[in-house]
């Protein structure tokens, strides 16, 4: 089996791969081929070495051999190629009611955000100049003016994400010293992001106060010392506590930190910038604290982190904000330079905060505050007509009913690790195949499509597609399509 396995040259002598060299480059498919042969050469050896130990030795290993022929492995050869050149970044259609869904990219950006990037990726743009001077300029002045507009800071600037911006603040603030922290919120975000792993990488000593559940002023007093250098209190994102419970406000920590000479830094997180009593509507249910980065300034903190593609509703950023003395200190550290935001997230960044200029432009226009804002009886029609589509859609190409297809009331979530106790009733269409399996409809509906996945979410043995986080008719008219096609391969 080894000695039939062929050379390079004669691999790339087989008519499916010669006829790739009129897309790749030779040297390209030869990397490729010696990939291949080396693979197979492992598998024959293991297999072999494995089929020694069983009755009737080799002969399994032989049954093989088809596998390891030529035409089989030019096969493969085409294939690692067409998996090396296909877009694996593709968009998607999110029917699986979750807004900020992090692995599908979080917010979606207004459409402001998107026309500002255009303009700027088409050309040379001032991000590190400044007309007024004819001079260097800074490319916080694209949104420092903004954000402190919005939010009532002093001074602010971005970064590449809140992770980075976390962790500039300590190694920026603390490095060297004591950063004291409520044992409840240290926090593991998803992605293995987790407060005292970034804390150890900035330098900084992390100080655990009170208990997981209960943490009290008193707690902070005693932990105070000569090498205190920071008071951090982190926002819960992902998770809610809730029983015995007590924590530390932040006017209380800030009182306290200013006291003893102290900055005091506040990890918000979601980026909320409109009160949650103006935000949602009285359908929402469930459980949430949340105060907005203004609110969290007036009880005095001095520093607040926050996510620019959470509720914000703009490009993946770390915002800081807070007093200038703080600010400065932080834009002039050298990790500022390695966690900077690049034109394109800033042109959308400030694109999105001068809707924030007018409370009302913000909700109309930023899709994820619209989405969230929603109410059900608003959504029902959408809901409907789906439910409609998808029907005419399987009558029209099978003539027969293949599936149960229903509208019912479930519950969306703001996901992204933002306000996790909070449940909206959003209406769904439940379909129930009669044919076929409702794990099938869903991997066919994510895999089928060339250029767009549909992601929904398989629930008590139905597959659910939440109307709240569709972003417009056309996705309607490729759901149905693509349910009815499912169908449609069933029957040939």
């Amino acid at each position: 089996m080894l000695r039939n396995l062929p050379q390079v040259e004669r691999l790339l002598q087989e008519p499916p791969v010669v006829e790739l060299q009129a897309v790749f480059s030779r040297s390209l498919l030869a990397d490729v081929a010696r990939q291949v042969i080396d693979n197979a050469r492992e598998e024959i050896k293991s297999l072999c070495d494995s089929s020694a130990n069983e009755t009737g030795g080799t002969e399994s290993a032989t049954a093989d051999l088809d596998r390891y022929s030529l035409p089989r492995l030019a096969e493969q050869l085409c294939a690692r190629v067409s998996k090396i050149a296909n877009t694996t970044l593709v968009p998607v259609i999110n029917a699986s009611g979750v807004i900020l869904h992090t692995n599908l990219g979080r917010s979606v950006l207004p459409d402001v955000a998107r026309d500002a990037v255009v303009e700027v990726m088409d050309g040379y743009c001032t991000l590190e100049y400044d007309i007024s001077t004819m001079g260097r300029g800074s490319r916080h002045d694209h949104i420092e003016s903004l954000l402190c507009t919005i939010t009532g800071a002093e001074a602010a600037m971005a970064v590449n994400n809140n992770a980075a911006a976390v962790l500039l603040v300590f190694a920026a603030m603390a490095r060297g010293g004591e950063v004291l922290v409520s044992r409840g919120e240290l926090v593991e975000i998803g992605g293995s992001f987790r407060i005292p792993d970034i804390m150890e990488q900035s330098g900084a000593t992390l100080v655990e106060v009170g208990t997981t559940n209960r943490t009290s002023l008193k707690d902070y007093e005693r932990a105070l010392n000569d090498h205190s250098a920071l008071i951090a209190k982190i926002h819960p994102s992902n998770y809610l506590i809730s029983g015995f419970t007590q924590s530390v406000g932040a006017r209380e920590l800030a009182s306290l930190a200013h006291g003893r000479g102290l900055p005091l830094y506040f990890d918000q997180g979601t980026g909320l910038m409109i009160k949650t009593d103006e935000l949602l509507s009285e359908e929402a249910a469930g459980s949430w604290d949340e105060l907005s980065v203004g609110e969290i300034l007036d009880q005095g903190c001095d520093l607040v982190s926050f996510s620019g593609d959470k509720l914000l509703g703009g490009p993946q950023s770390g915002i800081i904000v807070g007093k200038k003395q703080y600010i400065d200190r932080l834009k002039s550290h050298p990790l500022a330079r390695a966690l900077r935001l690049d034109k394109l997230s800033l042109a959308a960044l400030a694109a999105t905060l001068r809707l924030y200029l007018r409370r009302e432009s913000a909700l109309e226009q930023i899709p994820s505050l619209s989405m969230l804002t929603q109410r059900a009886e608003d959504l029902n029609p959408i809901a409907n007509s789906l439910k409609a589509q998808i029907n005419e859609q399987i009558f029209a190409r099978i003539g027969e009913a293949v599936a149960n297809v229903e509208v019912s009331l479930q519950v969306a979530r703001v996901g992204g690790g933002t306000l996790p106790g909070l449940e909206l009733p959003s209406p769904a269409v439940c379909i129930s195949p009669l044919k076929g399996s409702v794990d099938g409809l869903a991997s066919w509906l994510a895999k089928s499509g060339d250029d767009t996945a549909i992601i929904a979410r398989v629930q008590d043995g139905q597959l659910i597609l939440d109307v709240r986080t569709l972003c417009g008719d056309f996705e309607l008219e490729m759901i149905a399509k693509r349910v009815a096609e499912y169908f449609l391969t069933l029957n040939r």
